[in-house]
């Protein structure tokens, strides 16, 4: 019942492949790719460990070539979503029951085999199903996902180990870690694998089982992932996959007595939506569910006139368009001093202008085409607006135009706004369209008051000076705008042990995946106090 604390591996970062021409990793990629695109995988639910091909089917399709279907995915209903509950409650025993090194040992097994024998196949299905170029696929479904399960693992342990320092006179008090006292829903976004999969996978370490429903835009890659995990011997009803769409999963869930948690990425929308119904639903629950969310964000770059305009210019460049700007993390809003602003303009636009943007296939591509049609959509719309008003406020620095006829794709487009609140600079977007304020140098400080009250969200940003008052007085006036702040460097590119991940305001409950904090609310920890030599007389010494 209680844990033995064995000696785990300390954990280091996964090195990140280059994928160069001529190099053997890529020929084995390349080659990975052509397998999959070739095939067209059925993908079922799986619940208590048994693959239910339910006939309700969803195509899914290359973001690159939406005429290409390169899965079938078979949705779930009500009666799954049951079913998955139960096969959730019914495991929940023996795997709390394992010993933590048991727990442990699955999700270090499956770091070493995502190192070797599974890397080309998740990475080949992020690229094909969510148009990651072979570097965003590399340091997402690989060495993210490797450092997730390595660190999570050398966190518990750590955890275990923290015990109640004294001890009284023939008494031994200790800390028993419990899983959470019913079943922990897990929601994934598609814009990371990695986090697809850490968010049932962190709960399940600790002992908790899992309902998941990972995005159907990312599904061949999740279930790439899960067959992984059954093949190293994940047990029945660990986790259950069920995928749907929300409103047929979600609402069913959280009506149930059992549930005792929520682990979600996604948007801030349906995030505040299913606080609501946990809400309305607070008195049928068998304990208080954990609720964890990472939601949007309107992360920003601020400049202040001693910045390198160079550095800035290559920070908005990559933080703004790399996975065609589909991080939640990606730089959306940009300030810059009218002394800095010549420059940076362009140098954005002579690096915008060498950028290719194609299928991720191709390995000199370094931008693709955004998820589905309907974010084609959404973001094209934005991006007619925009040209619709070149001369009325608005500049369109390069870019700002899209195409949909093979791909959806929309080109990474910068357009500066006389307007400080203009909707480019308020509105999340989830895409690569950045907005950019050209401010005066003397404007610093209400710069800064600026940027803190634009946006709702409090996820990412960037600071870019070489003078250091200046960066001290950002550090003091933005601290509670940003979760991860970042300084002469873009806001994006979190690595798992250096910058554990989350933001607070709209932007969720900054539980920092990546970190012992993440783990500790899938637990509920028992406090436990043993007397070797109970008393026998009722009496205290001060009756006598």
């Amino acid at each position: 019942m209680y844990a033995s604390v064995a000696h785990t591996p300390a954990p280091v970062n996964e090195p990140v492949k280059s994928y160069a021409p001529g190099s053997a990793e890529r020929a084995s990629l390349e080659k990975e790719l052509a397998r999959q695109a070739a095939q067209v995988v059925e993908i079922p639910c799986v619940i208590g460990g048994k693959h239910i091909y339910t006939g309700r089917i969803r195509e899914m399709r290359m973001p690159t070539d939406h005429g290409h279907v390169l899965a079938r995915i078979h949705l779930g209903g009500p009666e799954e979503v049951e079913a998955a509950a139960h096969a959730a409650e019914a495991a929940r025993h023996d795997w709390a029951a394992l010993p933590w090194e048991a727990r442990a040992s699955i999700f270090l097994r499956a770091a070493d085999q995502l190192t070797g024998p599974w890397r080309d196949r998740v990475n080949a299905a992020t690229m094909l199903g969510q148009a990651k170029t072979a570097h965003q696929a590399e340091i997402d479904a690989a060495c993210e996902l490797i450092d997730f399960w390595r660190f999570n693992v050398s966190y518990y342990r750590g955890m275990l180990q923290e015990q109640p320092p004294a001890n009284s006179p023939g008494v031994w008090n200790r800390t028993d870690l419990r899983p959470l006292d019913g079943f922990v829903l897990a929601i994934a976004p598609f814009n990371f694998t990695s986090i697809a999969l850490n968010l049932p996978t962190a709960p399940a370490l600790v002992g908790n089982t899992v309902v998941w429903k990972p995005a159907t835009t990312s599904a061949l890659s999740c279930w790439v992932l899960f067959q992984m995990l059954e093949s190293i011997g994940l047990p029945p009803g660990v986790i259950n996959l069920v995928s749907g769409d929300g409103p047929d999963i979600g609402p069913r869930l959280l009506r149930r007595p059992e549930l005792a948690g929520v682990h979600f990425t996604g948007s801030t929308g349906v995030f505040q939506g299913m606080w609501r119904d946990i809400g309305a639903n607070i008195a049928n629950y068998r304990a208080y569910p954990r609720i964890v969310g990472e939601t949007g964000g309107k992360d920003f770059i601020v400049a202040h006139p001693s910045a390198d305009a160079r550095a800035l210019a290559v920070a908005i460049v990559r933080g703004g368009f790399e996975y065609q700007g589909q991080k939640c993390s990606a730089a959306s809003r940009v300030y810059v001093p009218r002394s800095l602003w010549p420059t940076v303009r362009a140098e954005c636009a002579a690096m915008m202008a060498e950028m290719k943007q194609g299928d991720v296939r191709d390995f000199s591509n370094f931008v693709s085409a955004v998820i589905d049609e309907r974010a084609y959509k959404k973001l094209g719309s934005w991006v007619d607006r925009l040209r619709g008003e070149v001369g009325q406020g608005t500049e369109i620095v390069s870019g700002g135009h899209h195409r949909g006829e093979v791909g959806w794709y929309i080109a990474p487009t910068l357009a500066r706004v006389d307007d400080p609140h203009h909707a480019l600079m308020e509105t999340e977007l989830f895409g690569p369209v950045v907005g950019a304020y050209v401010y005066e140098d003397a404007a610093w400080a209400d710069t800064l008051r600026l940027v803190d009250t634009t946006s709702p969200y409090a996820l990412t940003g960037a600071i870019f000076a070489n003078d250091r008052y200046a960066v001290e007085h950002a550090m003091r006036e933005l601290r509670h705008a940003a979760g991860n702040v970042y300084i002469n460097d873009k806001p994006t590119g979190a690595v798992v042990g250096q910058q554990p991940f989350g933001g607070s305001r709209a932007s969720g409950t900054n539980d920092k995946a990546g970190a012992p904090g993440n783990l500790m609310r899938w637990v509920s920890p028992r406090s436990i106090k043993e007397t070797f030599t109970p008393p026998t007389d009722w009496r205290y010494p001060f009756l006598g």
